[in-house]
């Protein structure tokens, strides 16, 4: 597709994002629906996998530059990955030079995001920023929080990284997309124009999740009920929490179920999860898949009565929009969740599920109510379902990206 006046815009990405890419907000809306419009991306990545040599290949219809990488866990190998990567990213001058860009677009990167800026300049190209998560706040977190691995060095990360972010980069850009409303806020209140900065949130592909049956079938009052949580288990994540639910709730339906669809970083986050089952003795009802095949995991989903998506009120969560819960709704199914304030939103805006306080008997409650009535439950699925459909497709979502950037070009 192309705009009124026929354009169309080549565009230079770089992004802390690996090579292949597989998050949905950069392989199907830039990889699929951007390049649909009639765009085209070239990428500077680096390698996901062990790499030894940089090379060039394609992707989606444009030019990707993959960037060698040290896979190991030491201090020093992190180290010397950060520097492989910023080493990588100084190609950026040689294209924009030879290939006339239109824009940059830095993603969750720092360092190279004041390069890009620069190179932006000198071509005569847009400089774009994309924040999707507040990364200096999260590394101040964890060092105060005392999960950080290296605490000393995740502090001084997070306060030069903060600094650079809010006083440098982003005054420097001509735009800004950040995460979500919320996001949006935050940033405005670190003294960033607010008009430079658009909010885009997380969204699915309709491909990936065609049109589920709407029926609810009829069950003997003794089924087990499933209630599924897809995500990061994480300790940090602190999803024992559902643990407690779960306990409250099996007082009330004991044939409810819970199935937490995901994996720690190791196997002491998924025992940690296991131990407070065994503490409380519910752990016959609780089942935990570890990561499973994109596939696999959405038909665990499909197979639920409700889907849950907690989670805990802090400031680097606050601004997040959380993908699992446009998931769940693309799916039709009905949603419990903490009034974090995208899915506060969402959820009041859709109707498709019940937003509670993060508190264990409100999440308990509201799985009950829904698990006792399942034909309100699959009414609120398939409002949720209407809903993503409407607003939160990357279809949709695409038109909005490509309208501030050809806005943002024509200055």
């Amino acid at each position: 597709m192309q705009d009124r006046d026929g354009k169309t815009l080549r565009c230079l990405m770089l992004a802390a994002d690996k090579y292949p890419p597989f998050r949905v907000d950069v392989a199907v809306l830039f990889g699929r629906e951007m390049v649909a419009r009639g765009h085209t991306f070239d990428w500077v990545l680096q390698s996901e996998e062990a790499c030894e040599r940089s090379y060039r290949t394609v992707w989606s219809g444009g030019r990707v530059w993959v960037g060698r990488t040290d896979s190991g866990a030491t201090l020093l190998s992190r180290l010397r990955k950060h520097a492989y990567d910023l080493l990588h990213d100084l190609k950026m001058f040689r294209l924009a030079r030879a290939r006339r860009y239109d824009l940059i677009q830095v993603k969750d990167k720092f360092a190279s995001a004041l390069l890009a800026a620069l190179a932006a300049r000198l071509s005569r190209a847009r400089f774009i920023y994309w924040l999707s998560y507040p990364f200096p706040e999260a590394w101040l977190y964890y060092a105060k929080e005392g999960t950080a691995r290296y605490p000393a060095l995740y502090l001084l990360r997070g306060r030069v990284s903060r600094w650079v972010l809010y006083r440098v980069i982003m005054r420097l850009a001509d735009h800004v997309f950040v995460q979500s409303e919320q996001m949006r806020d935050d940033v405005a209140a670190m003294g960033v124009d607010r008009d430079k900065l658009t909010a885009v949130p997380m969204g699915i592909s309709l491909e990936d999740f065609p049109q589920p049956a709407a029926a609810v079938k009829n069950r003997g009052a003794e089924a087990a009920r499933k209630v599924v949580y897809l995500g990061t288990l994480v300790r940090r994540r602190r999803i024992d929490f559902l643990i407690r639910v779960m306990a409250k709730v099996l007082d009330v339906v004991p044939q409810a179920r819970l199935q937490l669809v995901g994996g720690g970083d190791g196997p002491s986050d998924e025992e940690f999860i296991r131990e407070e089952a065994r503490r409380l003795g519910v752990e016959h009802a609780v089942t935990i898949t570890g990561f499973l095949p994109r596939d696999q995991a959405l038909k665990s989903i499909e197979e639920a009565d409700l889907c849950l998506s907690p989670f805990r009120p802090t400031p680097i969560l606050n601004s997040a929009s959380p993908t699992k819960l446009v998931e769940y709704m693309a799916m039709a199914k009905p949603v419990v969740a903490n009034d974090h304030p995208e899915q506060r939103l969402v959820l009041a805006e859709s109707g498709g599920g019940i937003s509670v306080p993060y508190q264990e008997e409100a999440f308990a409650q509201a799985i009950v109510t829904l698990l006792n009535d399942p034909e309100g439950a699959a009414d609120m699925g398939r409002r949720g379902r209407r809903y993503v459909e409407q607003w939160r497709t990357y279809a949709r979502l695409a038109a909005l990206v490509e309208k501030e950037y050809l806005r943002v070009c024509a200055r």
